[in-house]
């Protein structure tokens, strides 16, 4: 089991990565953090086998990160700026991910990583909850990057009613706003809840709570018509017959 660390100034990164370490047998979450100050620290306690990081970070970048660390883990560099790849990989780094990150390129890199790591050390667990502890509630609502480097928008669910992929943005569509975000349409429909989300198009995620009526292959989502794509009607009829 690789423990693994996922740092990124900007959090809906992490969130992503996070998301992604989740998925796969054989990792396990250690944190994530927006501070690389934080993460460094974690890596000299010796807390992380695995540590994905983005170069762009304020206080300490991440080839200022490595040259700290030196050793002491593995990692994956995640950035948007290929021409930090040839100075990456003179530090030892098992793989360099180009911003928007694909699942199947980071399994990949991580499959890397297993094989350079086949002995890692087992994950740190949690301290048990207390007995009778309530549960940590479930976040309604996500941040997305707004217009500039520190600007972040509060979405909450229960306001977004479908979101369009335009390459390597997405247009959140609520009832009173529009909001575009760099992010692709995989990338965020990893961070939202499924259901009420559900990707019924190529380019469109929808809420069930805002659809209104299927009509054939048409869906009317708030004063949206949208229609199902061939690959995703299976599943989304599917879905609807059990909830019917």
């Amino acid at each position: 089991m690789l423990r693994c660390i996922a740092v990124d100034d900007e959090a809906f990164a992490t969130r992503l990565l996070a998301s992604y370490i989740q998925k796969l047998p054989g990792l396990a979450l250690a944190g994530t953090t927006t501070n690389p100050l934080e993460a460094l620290q974690w890596v000299q306690e010796g807390r992380a086998d695995l540590v994905f990081l983005d170069i762009q970070m304020p206080e300490l970048t991440g080839l200022q990160f490595l040259k700290i660390c030196g050793h002491r883990c593995k990692v994956i560099l995640t950035t948007a700026y290929p021409e930090y790849a040839l100075e990456g990989y003179e530090h030892d780094v098992v793989d360099y991910l180009l911003k928007p990150i694909a699942f199947d390129r980071f399994v990949r890199a991580v499959q890397k990583a297993q094989a350079l790591l086949p002995a890692a050390a087992p994950p740190a667990l949690p301290p048990p909850a207390a007995p009778g502890a309530p549960a940590a509630p479930t976040p309604d609502y996500l941040f997305v990057k707004g217009d500039s480097k520190n600007k972040y928008l509060k979405l909450n669910y229960a306001d977004i009613l479908y979101i369009q992929g335009l390459k390597n943005y997405v247009s959140i569509h609520t009832a009173g706003q529009r909001i575009i975000t760099y992010l692709t349409l995989r990338e965020l429909a990893a961070q939202l809840p499924q259901p009420p989300f559900v990707r019924v198009h190529k380019s469109f995620i929808i809420s069930l709570d805002h659809l209104r009526l299927v009509d054939g292959h048409t869906l009317h989502v708030g004063q949206e018509e949208i229609l199902v794509g061939d690959t995703y009607r299976e599943d989304f009829f599917r879905l609807i017959r059990e909830k019917g």
